[in-house]
């Protein structure tokens, strides 16, 4: 059972979740705006926040940069559009996956189910990548490019340690999605285009060694 935030200023959707995750066995509570949510995060722990995009007061990405401020809990963010500039936005600001509406209630919480599977038994690595000016702190997960640490979202994170685990080796966009977002993952393969787009512009001068396999896949390869 988790403790789920739903945030949206649609009483009718915010019904519709609660009704279903209850259903599931899951304590649900409402925020009915951006302003709301972080009120209630800042004195409540939830195992998930489930967010909607387009609210009134405070939408949901700057809602989102508010919490993260002091707190890690796992955002899925709800949205009427589906652009690529809106997920890679998400991604940006720390969602941790992204759901068009209208959307399954059911796929929905297996969303919720998927997100938390993975947050609560992250892959333990014991060592360290080096080549020339980047060093990959596995254990630590932190990466660092001329000694200065750099930034990753979570999911960037396990995508680069996963690839350079699997350095020199082409792998496929459906291993990938697989291994990195796990079995039950129910998205689509955008989502892992857009985390190598922010991949690679984190990396910065490092970004060519993530390299592209046309009609395959990527591989992590130094030049």
């Amino acid at each position: 059972m988790y403790k789920i935030l739903v945030v949206d200023d649609e009483p009718r959707i915010r019904e519709l979740i609660v009704k279903y995750g209850q259903f599931e066995g899951h304590e649900v509570f409402e925020a009915k705006n951006g302003l709301d949510a972080v009120e209630k995060t800042k004195n409540y722990n939830y195992d998930i926040i489930l967010m909607d995009v387009m609210m009134p007061e405070l939408d949901g990405f700057s809602a989102v940069k508010e919490i993260r401020k002091y707190s890690n809990t796992p955002v899925l963010m709800l949205s009427a559009r589906g652009e690529e500039y809106d997920r890679i936005h998400g991604f940006e600001v720390g969602v941790d996956d992204y759901v068009v509406k209208p959307f399954s209630p059911k796929e929905l919480m297996m969303r919720v189910e998927a997100i938390m599977r993975r947050s609560k038994n992250p892959e333990e690595e014991k060592d360290i990548f080096e080549y020339e000016g980047l060093k990959i702190d596995f254990t630590g997960r932190s990466v660092f490019i001329h000694g200065e640490e750099i930034q990753l979202f979570p999911r960037e994170y396990d995508l680069l340690f996963y690839m350079v685990k699997n350095k020199g080796i082409a792998l496929t966009r459906e291993k990938l999605l697989n291994k990195v977002w796990g079995y039950d993952y129910y998205g689509n393969d955008r989502t892992l285009d857009t985390h190598i787009k922010l991949l690679r512009k984190n990396l910065g001068e490092y970004a060519d060694y993530v390299k592209t396999l046309r009609g395959v896949g990527y591989k992590f390869e130094i030049n």
